[in-house]
């Protein structure tokens, strides 16, 4: 099967439904063969942006270009634009090799092409002798895999998925986010996928994009957005954070003061990322927290500050441990060994933060 890559470029897109603006200025370009992904909370419009790629739904203002064409008044059918559904949207009365020719025949293909093209949809996804069976008497997975032959068997230009793994247990769609991948690889194609799941979108996206509330809060790779978030929303959508608010003062020679509301002042090293003086928040990850007991050497590079524990939650191949610093909640993981005990509810704790992974964000 030999796929087009093609491009997608979002141009300052709004859409309101009545009063209600679902999405906000979205301005966006996925690379041609790129495996993408939207990412936010129910509610964010990003079901809403993927809909309005495959041509749904119409935007007000804004351009929407494929391979630099803009298709915004072309109807969905003549988009060329493969969708998998949430729910697989399979036909129940027709087999799995019905299913998947449906598009071909609808497009007045010949015989032996239909033949051709949907065999080699079905080896693609590995249900080559599932031909003759019916959805109902196959797997959830398998069935996600007649959607995806079903959609690819076209050789569309994008490829659209809905929360495509969300019907599926744990360790299943842990299996089917690296066929997903794998495909996506082998065939080049173009994908945009919607999840709600941060886990989804950082294990198997190229690039992702995370909005709030219809608006696009950052672009970028997993790491990239995880190291570096660019405002609080994102810090604490991926992944998870310790947020604290607070503000920049000035400090002597080579120091930054941040003097943390409920905390009090916290000193660092000046780095490149030191922010300017004035309100901020910030943030470093739970597992880039040291906890440890009073009494113990301290490694001196790390900022260090005295708690209580106040919860602790144990997660198999760590411990996470919720802490009461003055008038904040800070979260630390410790890896976990075994025969190391826990740190009880009520023990006083030291935790040491490592200034090289502390971002500072404008409040």
């Amino acid at each position: 099967m030999n796929m087009n890559k093609a491009s997608l470029e979002a141009r300052h897109i709004s859409l309101s439904y009545g009063s209600t603006e679902v999405l906000r200025d979205i301005t966006l370009k996925i690379e041609p063969g790129e495996f993408f992904a939207l990412l936010g909370p129910s509610g964010s419009g990003k079901s809403t942006l993927l809909r309005l790629i495959a041509g749904f739904n119409q935007h007000q203002r804004g351009e929407l270009l494929v391979d630099g064409q803009d298709i915004t008044g072309t109807p969905p059918h003549l988009r060329n634009v493969g969708m998998v559904f949430q729910n697989y949207a399979l036909w129940p009365h027709m087999t799995v090799w019905d299913n998947v020719a449906f598009g071909l025949v609808e497009r007045r293909e010949s015989r032996d092409a239909i033949q051709r093209k949907v065999g080699a949809a079905l080896e693609l996804v590995g249900l080559q002798d599932y031909g003759q069976r019916r959805p109902g008497q196959l797997s959830g997975g398998q069935q996600q895999r007649v959607a995806l032959a079903r959609t690819i068997v076209i050789e569309p230009k994008l490829l659209l998925l809905d929360e495509p793994l969300s019907n599926l247990d744990k360790q299943l769609r842990v299996q089917m986010r690296e066929e997903l991948k794998n495909l996506q690889r082998k065939l080049g194609l173009t994908t945009i996928f919607v999840t709600h799941d941060q886990e989804e979108a950082m294990t198997t996206a190229d690039r992702m994009a995370v909005l709030d509330k219809g608006i696009l809060q950052q672009v970028g790779s997993a790491a990239g957005l995880y190291d570096f978030p660019s405002n609080r929303f994102v810090a604490g959508f991926v992944g998870t954070a310790n947020l604290i608010d607070g503000e920049v003062v000035s400090a002597p020679g080579d120091a930054l003061a941040f003097r943390a509301t409920g905390l009090g002042e916290l000193r660092f090293p000046r780095s490149d990322n030191t922010p300017a003086k004035g309100a901020a928040a910030m943030v470093f990850r739970p597992h880039q927290v040291h906890i440890t007991v009073g009494d113990e050497q301290v490694d001196a590079s790390r900022v260090w500050v005295n708690g209580l524990v106040e919860s602790a939650e144990f997660l198999g191949e760590f411990s996470r441990y919720r802490v009461r610093v003055g008038e904040v909640a800070m979260v630390a993981d410790q890896a976990h060994y075994a025969g190391l005990a826990m740190f009880a509810p009520g023990a006083p704790v030291r935790l040491g933060i490592d200034p090289t992974q502390v971002r500072f964000l404008d409040r």
